[in-house]
């Protein structure tokens, strides 16, 4: 597959050039900016409100300011919150938020600057039904649908006003579930639907959004996009966002993961950090993953690229689809073992077994036995030291060369070689290339030389290192290698940032590795903060070690508090490791993204909620206050309740 099926290279950053499309003052696309925005979460009848929370978000950064419009009376009122904020010397873009209601729509259109739409729910209502369709059949749905939508597309026209079409993997219709299937290609259908209705009118002030709560499916919705664009001849700028993401660390890490591997891909003309939090702290997080491309346009400095290997001129993977390197497995490591935590503990005091407590093995001196979390370590490095107590049986040890040698046959303990012992190693240990070690290289060590070394070696697990700013190229450029070469060797990838504070190394580590596990590419990952490692490989559902929670960033159509209900929820079911739950604010997105939850929290009337098993309701229209304890009793009747236990 060649690399311009999708991304304009891949060796250098480089953004894919995109139309200019006007919103109000602040153009998208093109070479300008890429441009970071919100979303109100107030009432849109509360002018006020709104209008105070969208002059706090813009002073925040907020370059547009999106508000939900759920019905013909919020439409009109748009009318006076950007009079307002007119009033009090405000221009920022308004983008009109719409689900279901062409009416709205047709009436914000001719208020803002911008509206946008959801071909899921524009002209279709979601039933979950499978309809088969006849190529006539669906032709008059094609018919049906340019009826419906044209007016708004006429307004638009008439009034300069720009169109996001965003689709939205939660709430496909059934027609495109029905013919596609709930699949990246789905979605870009339903959204290339509307848009060569839009191209028939000669209408080209559009932007796309592909979204998902999954980042590995928001991923490959978006390169599929940008493929079938291209094919079609049309560069529409995009809106990039994983929705739904969460709060606090975990939305953070996976909005990273998501929006931050398509930035590296340079796709991407504006981004919004979906976060259950209120929605002006969503800027600096979108700001900061904004600004490590505004120094990477240079292509010459961009790469971080040093490496001795050849380089790779075409993708030897497809973008679209999850596949995962095919690797050796080494005693549980690598092949389709899950990828492993790699910790360095050599600064602490080996002579203390309750130095494994920050590693998620905790000491019992009086059963003379370690407990183990559901995060803890694989693998731990200790440097010169050699612990004096007897370790967990299932914890693997990486001890420098030299030291290893003197007592090489202890179980568990692995020798850790850089490059200029590998010879010797080799040599000392003719036996030993069969047996597990670990090979630690930076980047720039990497050559032809040292590769057909680990070739030959069926017990080499390599760990990839670099001190470089920019790492995703060169870590790409290894992977392709290796694919190319038929190495098969294991691959742990390590990443320090000596220069960055824990806010920003967790958005920068999600983004370079967390890029390289949705690809495929990694049996291991080695970072300074166990709990982000973990993050990620959950973000990337590669390894699962905790609940998933897939919660809404609230709007005005939410029915109840987010946030408070969110951390309610998480506070009683954090323990249940793999289950994942979704809580939405409304009905707009609920039944649809049920089907990536294992149970649905969804408001569905003031102080009502309707609590959902995948996408089907159990419960319909409970009392807020019994819904947290009504969903426990769900999933303690499905057998997937635990108790929590204390280490």
């Amino acid at each position: 597959m060649g690399i311009h099926d999708f991304s304009s290279s891949i060796l250098h950053y480089k953004r894919f050039k995109t139309r200019v499309v006007h919103i109000g003052d602040i153009p998208l696309g093109g070479d300008y900016p890429i441009r970071v925005q919100s979303m109100t979460t107030t009432d849109t009848m509360d002018t006020l409100k709104t209008v105070e929370q969208s002059i706090r978000m813009i002073e925040a950064g907020s370059e547009y300011i999106r508000i939900t419009a759920p019905s013909l009376k919020e439409a009109e009122n748009l009318k006076e919150i950007k009079k307002e904020l007119n009033r009090r010397g405000y221009k920022t873009p308004l983008v009109a938020d719409i689900h279901f209601t062409p009416n709205a729509a047709e009436m914000a259109a001719r208020i803002v600057e911008k509206v946008r739409i959801n071909p899921g729910n524009y002209a279709d209502k979601k039933k979950f039904q499978q309809i088969e369709y006849s190529p006539n059949e669906y032709e008059a749905e094609l018919s049906r649908i340019r009826e419906k939508f044209l007016p708004l597309v006429k307004i638009c026209k008439e009034y300069g006003t720009a169109m996001r079409i965003g689709t939205n993997h939660g709430s496909l219709s059934d027609r495109i579930m029905s013919y596609y299937g709930d699949t990246p290609l789905g979605m870009v259908e339903s959204a290339m639907e509307f848009i060569q209705i839009c191209e028939e009118e000669n209408y080209k002030d559009l932007v796309i959004s592909m979204k998902a709560s999954n980042p590995k499916i928001m991923v490959q919705a978006y390169r599929l996009l940008v493929h079938t664009m291209m094919e079609r001849g049309m560069n529409y700028p995009l809106h990039l966002g994983v929705t739904e993401a969460g709060d606090g660390e975990d939305g953070r890490i996976k909005s990273s993961l998501g929006i931050g591997t398509l930035l590296e891909d340079g796709l991407g003309d504006t981004i919004r950090v979906s976060l259950t939090e209120d929605p002006e702290l969503e800027i600096p997080v979108a700001k900061s993953l904004v600004n490590r491309y505004a120094i990477r346009q240079n292509p010459e400095k961009s790469s971080g690229n040093n490496l001795k290997i050849p380089e790779i001129q075409e993708y030897p993977i497809s973008p679209f689809d999850y596949q995962k390197r095919n690797s050796l497995e080494i005693d549980h490591l690598g092949g389709n073992q899950v990828p492993r935590v790699v910790m360095d503990i050599s600064q602490l005091n080996l002579r203390d077994p309750n130095s494994l407590n920050t590693v998620g093995y905790h000491y019992n001196p009086v059963l003379d036995k370690y407990s183990i979390q559901d995060m803890a370590a694989d693998l731990v490095y200790t440097g010169k030291e050699w612990p004096s107590f007897d370790p967990p049986g299932n914890l693997d040890f990486l001890v420098d060369y030299q030291v290893w040698e003197k007592q090489a046959e202890i179980p568990h303990f692995h020798p850790f070689i850089q490059k200029n012992e590998y010879a010797h190693f080799l040599e000392a240990h003719p036996a030993n290339p069969q047996k597990k070690h670990f090979l630690n290289l930076n980047m720039d060590e990497l050559d032809e030389n040292i590769l057909d070394q680990v070739k030959s070696s069926s017990g080499a697990i390599l760990i990839l290192d670099s001190l470089a700013e920019s790492v995703l190229i060169p870590f790409r450029q290894v992977y392709f290698n290796l694919l190319k070469l038929g190495i098969k060797t294991p691959v742990i990838l390590k990443k320090t940032y000596p220069n960055l504070n824990k806010d920003q190394v967790l958005l920068d580590a999600s983004t370079d590795l967390g890029s390289l596990f949705i690809d495929g590419f990694g049996d291991g990952i080695w970072l300074e903060d166990m709990n982000l490692s973990f993050g990620i490989l959950q973000a990337c559902r590669t390894r699962i070690s905790k609940t998933e929670y897939i919660s809404c960033p609230s709007c005005g159509r939410t029915l109840f508090d987010l946030q408070e209900v969110t951390q309610m929820i998480r506070s009683k079911t954090g323990h249940l490791k793999g289950v994942k739950i979704a809580i939405m604010g409304c009905i707009v997105n609920g039944p649809g993204e049920m089907a990536d939850a294992d149970y649905g929290y969804v408001g569905s009337g003031f102080g009502k909620i309707t609590l959902y098993r995948g996408k089907e309701v159990v419960k319909k229209n409970v009392d807020s206050e019994e819904a947290v304890e009504e969903l426990i009793q769900i999933i303690e009747k499905d057998g997937n309740w635990v108790e929590l236990t204390q280490v």
